[in-house]
């Protein structure tokens, strides 16, 4: 028998572990090599794209879709709006959280499973597209900077997982000592609360900053004018415009219709990875919260 953490392994740990093992590394590569296929051929050469050469590494490094993504000056805006509503957004998003999840996570509270039936129901229904278009209209908030933060204030399963995690971090002895020492409810949880409850918000503001970074369908409903497109709303009108040029390509020259055609497949593969670059670069930094918010989160509820 082998050791495994100082304890001594029989045949059935040891096969376990070989399964267990095999089945992760397996996982990872499905998970890993669609993310280091795109980014190959973001990076390849567009007739080898085309040519299905690329298999796992960049083949011929050219730089010609992220040339033609950049060359297109709106991009620039769009990529400072989604800053714009990601910070503002998910600023809003965990003031809103917070302050709801921090009194549902008391033990009393006059109230509390209204409060929590409330939130069930608008996780089960919802009055769909056109009666909140209809609702958006009358607030005043088609085509503002607004539409695409106030309609998302909180999310009531983010709310659950916050209240759940402020439940089991915050005992009643904790509580009952800091009321004994003179301590209110608000001073409570800002000075003892929110520095405990630090794995959590890195946790939501990733949750938050996702969604408000890849806000598309929103945006393309309630927003008009470009000076308010978010990123991802001008990255499809590239693809866009680069398929209606594709229709066109039985007029070009063979050779020169085979080079636009695979210019306009790496296009593809380049937009993936310009947005999804700034969440996949933040994500390092709140992995270890993200992984302890998230278990000690949904332990119980």
């Amino acid at each position: 028998m082998t050791r495994h953490a100082g304890k001594r392994l029989t045949k059935g740990d040891r096969a376990f572990f070989v399964v267990d093992y095999t089945i992760l590394a397996l996982t990872v590569l499905l998970v890993l090599y669609p993310l280091i296929y795109v980014v190959s051929c973001s990076f390849s050469d567009p007739i080898a794209v085309m040519e299905s050469k690329v298999v796992l590494w960049p083949v011929n490094i050219s730089l010609q879709s992220y040339t033609q993504v950049f060359a297109y000056t709106p991009i620039w805006i769009g990529f400072r709006n989604s800053l714009a509503y990601t910070v503002v957004g998910t600023a809003l998003n965990l003031v809103l959280t917070l302050l709801l999840a921090f009194p549902l996570s008391a033990r009393e509270l006059p109230g509390k499973k209204l409060v929590l039936g409330l939130l069930t129901f608008t996780m089960l229904f919802n009055a769909g597209t056109i009666p909140n278009y209809i609702w958006m209209r009358n607030l005043g908030l088609i085509d503002n900077f607004w539409v695409l933060i106030l309609p998302c204030g909180l999310t009531a399963y983010n709310v659950f997982v916050t209240r759940t995690y402020m439940q089991n971090t915050l005992t009643e002895e904790l509580r009952e000592a800091a009321e004994i020492d003179g301590c209110s409810d608000f001073r409570f949880f800002l000075q003892i609360a929110l520095p405990l409850s630090g794995a959590i918000i890195a946790v939501m503001m990733l949750f938050y900053g996702t969604v408000h970074w890849g806000e598309y369908f929103n945006a393309l409903i309630y927003i008009r004018s470009k000076e308010l497109y978010p990123l991802q709303i001008f990255l499809r009108n590239i693809l866009i415009a680069n398929s209606i040029e594709g229709d066109l390509l039985g007029s070009l020259d063979p050779e020169e219709a085979a080079l636009r055609e695979a210019l306009q497949e790496t296009l593809k593969y380049g937009i993936i990875v310009v947005s999804s670059l700034p969440m996949m670069l933040l994500y390092p930094f709140v992995q270890k919260f993200f992984v302890k918010g998230v278990m000690i989160g949904a332990v119980k509820g």
